[in-house]
Order: structure tokens, then C-alpha cells, then sequence
């Protein structure tokens, strides 16, 4: 049997991050993370204008801690979408090598986000 889908389309046992299909997992929610990552950036600047105007170390620990939660927060957005997108699709082509790459995929995001 011949294949027929495209490079982009196809899942590529590399488990390459751009080569699991046309669109990525978190395209649906694009505006959602955008819109998010927009008031991420504005609480940085926020603390970094705290630091600039010698405010009070304790409230720019909070600060810092509520900007950690919300980058974590869209890591496991993205996290999940990955999962529920990426990785499912490899597991349904059949695809045993792609899908364990994805799964690897995962993994080590996951492994990342833990460490940090």
C-alpha cells in the first residue's frame, strides 16, 4: 500500500516536533494562549518595575510565584493538547515507532517541567 499523505502530514518515527500533522494540538486555543502569554508579559514587566521602584522583597517573591503558576499553567495547556493531539494521532496511524517517539516526546517535556 502506498502512502499518499504529505511529509507534513505524515508522522515521522524522528518524532520531530513539526511533523506530526497540518496543524498543532493547540491551534483551536491559539488566541487563548496568546491572550495569556500577553498578561504573562505584562506581569514581568510588572515585577520588573517592582524591583526598579525597590518594593518590598516578599511582594515580589508573590509576584514571581503568580507568574510561575500562570507560565505552568500554559505549559500544561500545551502539554495536554500535545497528548490528546500528537500523540494520539501516532498512536492511530498504527504507527508503533512514531507513536513511542511521541510518547519520548512527552515524556521528556514532562521532565523538563518538573525540573524547573
Amino acid at each position: 500500500m502506498v502512502d499518499t499523505r504529505t511529509p507534513d502530514q505524515a508522522v515521522s518515527s524522528s518524532g520531530g516536533a513539526d511533523t506530526c500533522h497540518t496543524t498543532h494540538g493547540y491551534i483551536n486555543d491559539k488566541d487563548r494562549y496568546l491572550a495569556r502569554l500577553k498578561r504573562i508579559e505584562g506581569q514581568a514587566r510588572g515585577i520588573a518595575k517592582m524591583i526598579d521602584d525597590e518594593k518590598y522583597c516578599i511582594d515580589i517573591l508573590t509576584q514571581v510565584s503568580a507568574l510561575t503558576r500562570a507560565l505552568q499553567g500554559v505549559a500544561t495547556g500545551l502539554l495536554d493538547a500535545h497528548l490528546k493531539h500528537c500523540v494520539l494521532d501516532a498512536a492511530k496511524l498504527g504507527d508503533d515507532d512514531a507513536a513511542i517517539a511521541k510518547i519520548q516526546e512527552a515524556t521528556d517535556a514532562i521532565n523538563r517541567l518538573v525540573r524547573s
